[in-house]
């Protein structure tokens, strides 16, 4: 049984729709007031048992970095029980990540990646005004602690589309968790066991990941924070360039992504788009491969959607093994509908990855089915949307009788800074709270 009551409710509640969120980055300087910090934040964040927060659908988390949990005073016998990936950081993986060129941490937004960041709050709500509500909470929780400085802050908010930047609806896809009492997006995924996404717990081959002491790493969850700039015009102009007129350009966004852009995805629709079915979230991700579209000609195997999630599709590898909880969340203003030219505007998605294997979930499915293709006989073929492109490799779209290629991809998404963190439990706030030198 998931103890839900020391689970924070961000590692498991699906997001508002809509919705406003906004980041918070702290500094600690002084461990005594960090650890002030911890034991005021134990009493703002949310448990995953409560079936609402005193502000409706609107909760804050509270994760923190290797870096912070030394500023903290964290023993080193415990430290290095936490994942080498985390103790390493995001920005010391970043040749394997795919962050190389535009996206190096070398150009990354300070203080991002660096050794800096050791608190993220996170608050999400419904609307601005709860939003605002939550953050007054969270400011309790580092008022008055000069030791503790706020050092960077991304506000987001959904588009009126209900879309990311580049026009698709965004957050269909979760993967279902033992004992959550959440449903399944996917009614025909079995659900996971609960150890693939909250330390302590076993996982899909039997084992039980928890840092030590167990107070500290129970009920705990890692979550990979990225910052992603969305190239909308590039992205725009690409689709207008390989498509034969109007209705092509739609189709090649769609063969591209693996759904339309309303939600409904090819499996279901695979020659129209159909705005009823995806805005049904009981239809709009109940579907499989394997049986139906082995080959890809529907649902290419290289589409973004399909490489994120092979569902029962014959991939090199156990699929069960590599699934994540994803978040996202968007930030800054969309580009006018039909512009072609970028406005310079800093427009993109803040994106949340959940779970207890940092390196068989984020960083597996990153290097090896975002920026690789061998897994389904794409050789080296990179993700068309989100993949470290670099002028090279286009996307074919397979058909008979004679498969479409597509001109060579540019980098529609560039890496503009992130951080492997630690969720912890309530408990595990209060623990921290309470070290003593």
């Amino acid at each position: 049984m998931l103890e839900l009551d020391d689970i924070q409710r961000g590692v498991l509640s699906p997001r508002p729709t809509p919705y406003a969120a906004t980041y918070l980055v702290f500094r600690v300087d002084d461990r005594a007031q960090g650890r002030e910090l911890m034991r005021r934040a134990a009493a703002s964040v949310t448990a995953a048992a409560d079936s609402a927060s005193p502000l409706g659908e609107t909760w804050v988390s509270v994760a923190v970095t290797f870096h912070g949990l030394a500023a903290l005073g964290v023993p080193r016998a415990s430290l290095d029980t936490f994942a080498w990936e985390f103790r390493q950081g995001m920005a010391a993986r970043a040749k394997t990540l795919g962050d190389v060129g535009e996206s190096d941490p070398a150009q990354w937004e300070a203080p991002l990646g660096t050794s800096d960041v050791h608190v993220v709050f996170a608050a999400l709500a419904p609307d601005t005004a709860r939003l605002e509500a939550a953050l007054d909470r969270a400011r309790l929780a580092h008022d008055q602690l000069p030791g503790v400085v706020a050092i960077w802050r991304q506000d987001c908010c959904a588009l009126p589309t209900g879309t990311e930047h580049f026009g698709y609806l965004d957050g269909v896809s979760q993967p279902a968790v033992e004992g959550s009492g959440i449903g399944a997006s996917n009614r025909l995924e079995v659900p996971l066991k609960a150890g693939e996404f909250v330390l302590g717990y076993r996982d899909e081959i039997g084992g039980i990941q928890t840092p030590q002491p167990e107070v500290l790493g129970r009920n705990g969850s890692y979550a990979v924070f990225r910052k992603l700039h969305q190239r909308v015009a590039e992205f725009r102009r690409y689709l207008r360039e390989n498509a034969t007129g109007p209705e092509d350009e739609e189709l090649l966004a769609a063969k591209i992504m693996g759904r339309w852009r309303s939600g409904a995805p090819l499996a279901l629709s695979p020659q129209h788009d159909a705005p009823d079915l995806g805005a049904d979230p009981q239809r709009h991700n109940t579907f499989l491969y394997g049986r139906d579209d082995p080959a890809g000609f529907i649902t290419p195997s290289g589409c973004h959607i399909r490489r994120a999630n092979p569902r029962d599709a014959a991939v090199a590898g156990e699929v069960r093994l590599h699934r994540m909880i994803r978040r996202g969340a968007v930030y800054g203003p969309p580009l006018p509908e039909g512009a072609l030219e970028d406005d310079g505007a800093d427009r993109g998605l803040m994106f949340a990855f959940i779970g207890a294997h940092l390196g068989r979930q984020f960083e597996f499915v990153q290097s090896q089915w975002m920026n690789d293709g061998v897994f389904f006989g794409g050789g080296s073929a990179r993700d068309p949307v989100t993949g470290s492109h670099d002028g090279v490799t286009g996307f074919t779209v397979p058909r008979r009788p004679l498969r479409r290629r597509l001109s060579p991809l540019p980098r529609f998404v560039v890496t503009r800074g992130g951080e492997y963190c630690f969720l912890p439990g309530l408990r595990a706030l209060r623990w921290l709270g309470g070290l003593q030198d």
